[in-house]
């Protein structure tokens, strides 16, 4: 239900005229904003030569303005083979966003399957959450969501050796790292927990990292060796990415009247991903210091996190990400007060964002004081950021949901515990 009202408000945007390019109108572009059923889906159809159909990657590259051309998209290439599948049948920009639906429709569904099993009602946060109906269809981003939600099932749902189950979940956050990247970030708290499950298990660890990385070479390696101009330029085009109105972070609306200082761009561009670095490490730290007092290493509640911290300190703060942030609501116990509040805020600022946008394109008044467009979109952005802040906390220090349901065998940690603390009874410990 949730996707098909995804869609619907997406389609909205579509038709009833188009163009040569197969281009919706009229005024597409007002329309998308002033309705907020903007998606990156439409608007890509143009400009990125997908409406030629062409093969992403292989004759492509990037000009010194940034400008891609040749089929290169800005995304990995598993999802630029996806937005080239989606398109291969039709000629506007309405069938593309159907088809593109239809193509991703059962990433979602898994996605409920997964967490279903894993943590039973709770999944009605991801299936009936408001973040479905708003971007399932925004951008590609269902099917990256999958990869990761798939480790969690994998390693806590399959009933095979911690060393296959982690093996498995490595080549998933591979794949997803072919999506869009952010699943990689996971890889590291895996490898913690299969370290400490297998009892200081460096073998396992390093089996995990490899096994990601492998998996993202294999992927990665046919497109650069078929056009590695192409390839490359998806990546080039990323890391030039600057701050502006477009990434919608709080780098832009905390230093908005800085960004067209080449001095602030180049600063960004180390001070960004430093900080996410940290973020990372003190999320990894803190939960081994979990793991010292607990004898598991909390690998879930980890990565969820490290998530935060990547939404809060990276350039680009996409509306669409709060898929990537729904699913560890379901599968980690936080209070219900964080996932409203989270909720409402994300909320404020996908409907500010997209009417500022419309009032700025018709020079109508969009201050602070003009209205409340820009309140909203201010407390979305702001309201956002605080929690995200709170929720790293939140996160690392709760259990996960699944943990209900299962009576795992008593970590490496447990068993030596036990085995050392002389005249007593594993029953009495």
């Amino acid at each position: 239900m949730t996707l098909a009202l995804g869609y619907a408000n997406k389609a909205r945007c579509t038709g009833p005229e188009f163009n040569e390019w197969g281009r919706s109108g009229p005024d597409y572009q007002t329309r998308s904003y002033r309705d907020v059923c903007y998606s990156d889906i439409q608007n890509l159809w143009v400009g990125r030569d997908i409406d030629r159909h062409v093969f992403p990657y292989v004759h492509g590259g990037i000009d010194p303005d940034g400008s891609l051309w040749g089929g290169v998209v800005e995304y990995p290439v598993l999802t630029g083979v996806l937005i080239w599948a989606g398109a291969f049948f039709v000629d506007t920009d309405a069938g593309f966003l159907l088809s593109s639906a239809l193509l991703m429709a059962p990433f979602g569904l898994a996605v409920a399957w997964w967490l279903g099993r894993l943590s039973r009602w709770r999944a009605l946060l991801w299936a009936l959450g408001p973040p479905v109906v708003l971007y399932a269809f925004h951008n590609w981003d269902l099917p990256v969501v999958a990869s990761s939600v798939a480790a969690v099932y994998v390693m806590h749902r399959w009933r095979a050796s911690l060393a296959r189950r982690s093996t498995v979940a490595a080549v998933l956050l591979g794949l997803g790292f072919a999506l869009k990247l952010y699943p990689a970030i996971f890889v590291l708290p895996l490898m913690l927990y299969v370290f400490t499950e297998g009892g200081r298990d460096w073998r396992g660890a390093w089996r995990v990292a490899g096994s990601a990385v492998a998996t993202g070479l294999l992927v990665n390696v046919p497109f650069a060796l078929a056009g590695f101009q192409g390839w490359a330029a998806s990546f080039e085009f990323q890391s030039r990415r600057q701050v502006d109105i477009s990434t919608n972070s709080v780098w832009y609306w905390g230093f908005r009247n800085w960004t067209g200082d080449e001095g602030f761009q180049d600063a960004m561009g180390i001070v960004s991903p430093g900080l996410m670095l940290v973020s990372f490490a003190l999320a990894c730290w803190i939960g081994w210091l979990r793991y010292e007092k607990t004898g598991t290493y909390p690998w879930v509640q980890v990565s969820a996190a490290m998530l935060c911290g990547f939404l809060l300190l990276h350039k680009v703060h996409s509306p669409q990400y709060t898929l990537w942030l729904l699913p560890f609501f379901v599968l980690v116990h936080v209070r219900w007060g964080w996932i409203a509040a989270y909720l409402v805020a994300d909320f404020a600022m996908c409907t500010g964002i997209f009417r500022w946008l419309y009032l700025n394109n018709q020079g109508e008044p969009s201050g602070i004081h003009d209205g409340f467009t820009a309140q909203a979109l201010m407390i979305g952005v702001w309201g956002r950021a605080a929690l995200l802040i709170g929720l790293f906390a939140a996160f690392l220090a709760a259990r996960t949901t699944f943990e209900d349901r299962v009576n795992p065998a008593p970590s490496n940690f447990a068993r030596s515990s036990r085995a050392e603390v002389p005249g007593r009874t594993s029953r009495e410990i």
